[in-house]
């Protein structure tokens, strides 16, 4: 089969598209012929052998957190999934990825795809939409009422989380750049910030109860808009080596959000994008072979929205 693969860690010419022995499951474990997968900007950073602490490779190592596709083939003791179950999944940070034309996953850390949209784009659904819906739901216990600051509103995580607190009923106080200020309105944003030209802190006049940071910030701004956050209220960010500001004096949480693989919630996810009620973006479809191609953009700066990344027709 072909994969996308690198034999040493550094900057993306050291991926590689070359064949590969085809895997066999073991127990528990399911092979997905790959529909697609994404690219999510912790790849480069796991590529550059940024996060060799937290996340050791066995290398060579193939990428892509994200899965959609068809089960090919069952382990041992699987049950509950078939062959040709369309299905998706979110794969641990340290086992081969779904860069591939098959990759193994547990069968526990799957879930079956929606039905309302292609199965190539349901890839762009699992990591980003958990994150959003841990961030919100597991850390910020977001309710019904509550105000909202999402900083970095114009990415991938932000477009699921703008989309599940409106529909829990917050009031959403989103920032965002010109380029993507209508598509956050259009998710559902009660008020848009372009970042770019104010200053987000002196803008939002009232305390919010929740601050969800999902972009690079600096330390002395991110101080601010926590300063934005009224007593009792939660500061989740997502830029896990710059730690959430929290303020004990004032009972206010700070939390570094590190996402995990969750079915359950993964399916809840589904269910709301059958229903209609959660969209999924995709910026862009490439082709498995332009994987590099696609991490040099990204180190470059001119990557913008969620990539789709395909196995080749041939």
């Amino acid at each position: 089969m072909k994969a996308v693969r690198f034999h040493e860690y550094g900057d993306a010419d050291v991926l590689r598209y070359e064949d590969v022995e085809q895997p066999v499951p073991s127990d528990g474990q399911v092979r997905v012929r790959v529909a697609a997968t994404t690219f999510n900007g912790v790849d480069g950073n796991i590529r550059a052998g940024l996060m060799q602490g937290p996340m050791p490779l066995n290398l060579p190592h193939t990428p892509g957190l994200d899965v959609a596709g068809t089960i090919d083939e069952l382990g041992e003791g699987v049950s509950g999934l078939q062959v040709g179950d369309p299905v998706v999944g979110f794969l641990p940070f340290v086992d081969d990825g779904a860069s591939a034309e098959f990759v193994l996953a547990s069968a526990d850390a799957l879930t079956l795809a929606p039905t309302s949209i292609p199965l190539t784009d349901a890839a762009a659904l699992p990591l980003v939409g958990l994150t959003a819906w841990q961030a919100l739901f597991d850390h910020a216990e977001l309710q019904a009422g509550q105000r909202i600051l999402i900083n970095g509103a114009g990415g991938a995580v932000g477009g699921y989380a703008v989309q599940l607190a409106k529909a829990t009923g917050a009031y959403v106080i989103a920032t965002a750049s010109p380029r993507s200020s209508a598509e956050v309105k259009a998710n559902g944003a009660d008020e848009v910030i372009d970042h770019t030209v104010a200053e987000v802190a002196g803008t939002v006049t009232k305390p919010v109860d929740v601050l969800l940071n999902l972009a690079p910030i600096d330390p002395v701004e991110f101080t601010a808009l926590a300063g934005l956050v009224g007593d009792g209220g939660v500061v989740v960010s997502t830029t896990v080596w710059m730690p959430a500001p929290s303020d004990d004096d004032r009972d206010v949480r700070g939390v570094d959000l590190y996402v995990n693989s969750d079915a359950k919630q993964l399916s809840e996810l589904v269910t709301r994008v059958d229903r209609g009620e959660l969209t999924v973006g995709v910026a862009q479809r490439v082709p498995l072979r332009e994987l590099p191609a696609v991490h040099a953009a990204a180190a470059s700066g001119t990557l913008h929205g969620k990539i789709v990344v395909v196995p080749d027709a041939d």
